[in-house]
């Protein structure tokens, strides 16, 4: 099992996604406030269809809450700062996947205190910055899952 972690999310679309892909997988879903919409958001339940009431979702009432209380975990954090490729991710049992809000990002303090766990899925064209973050969560958690069944 692997834990996802979204750091302020903004987008309920993107949200209600990644419900239905950690439902999916097996996963937890971690989501830490503030959020950019309400949860009641039509949107958010919508991208995660019928699927939201079976979830297992942990809430937080600030980042400060979200690492208090995971201060033991095992944490790989993503961010187009990183300068490891997510292949490269040592993945673990119970990892908590930390992800940052749309708009910018985990914000530079994560990034500072946790050089060493930061990777970065690669982009081949210059012309682009980032994944949608639905993406992104998708693209890790399902390469995490297959190095665990080796």
């Amino acid at each position: 099992m692997l834990n996802i972690v979204l750091i302020e999310p903004e987008i309920p679309n993107n949200t209600g996604n990644i419900g239905r892909l950690a439902l999916a997988s097996g996963s937890t879903l971690h989501l830490v406030k503030p959020f950019g919409f309400e949860l009641s958001d039509k949107r958010l339940k919508r991208a995660g269809l019928d699927y939201w009431k079976h979830l297992n979702v942990v809430m937080y009432d600030s980042v400060d809450d979200f690492f208090k209380t995971n201060k033991d975990a095992d944490f790989a954090f993503f961010s187009s700062h990183g300068t490891k490729s997510h292949w490269d991710i040592p993945f673990k049992d119970n990892q908590f996947l930390v992800f940052g809000k749309e708009s910018v990002g985990l914000g530079s303090t994560i990034i500072e205190k946790h050089k060493t766990s930061l990777y970065k899925i690669p982009l081949y064209s210059e012309h682009i910055r980032s994944l949608n973050l639905a993406n992104s969560v998708g693209i890790v958690v399902y390469e995490g899952l297959r190095k665990l069944q080796k």
